[in-house]
């Protein structure tokens, strides 16, 4: 998907104060079974339609409200992601700003998922 320009500049200069992991670290953690959550910040009808495993819907509309009732521990290590890992490091950015200190945006979100033909859950 092509993004506009300023919404791309904004994600591009705070990137840099985000953890992104690759979808290869989320596998190889959840091998391990290193605790975390798995959270989708899409937009409702995207979620509806599909996830990856496990996830927990907290949409961008209603994260920074919610976030703290579902995960009030500021160390919960929390991966989040989107459609194409550029949401999700703007949520990212917020809950750091929150405090959490374990949160992660997913390089490439849904779509380097499906590009790599794992399994979606409906």
């Amino acid at each position: 998907m092509q993004h506009n320009p300023g919404f791309e500049q904004l994600v591009d200069s705070i990137r840099p104060m985000v953890s992104e992991i690759a979808i290869d670290t989320l596998l190889d953690w959840q091998s391990a079974g290193t605790p975390l959550h798995l959270v989708d910040c899409r937009e409702q009808d995207e979620w509806t339609r599909d996830r990856l495993p496990g996830a927990v819907y907290l949409g961008r509309g209603v994260m920074e409200r919610d976030v703290e009732s579902l995960y009030p521990d500021k160390e919960t290590t929390l991966v989040i992601y989107c459609g194409g890992g550029y949401r999700s490091v703007l949520a990212a950015y917020n809950l750091v700003q929150m405090g959490y200190l374990r949160v992660h945006s997913l390089i490439g979100g849904r779509r380097e998922w499906l590009a790599r033909s794992l399994p979606m859950e409906a």
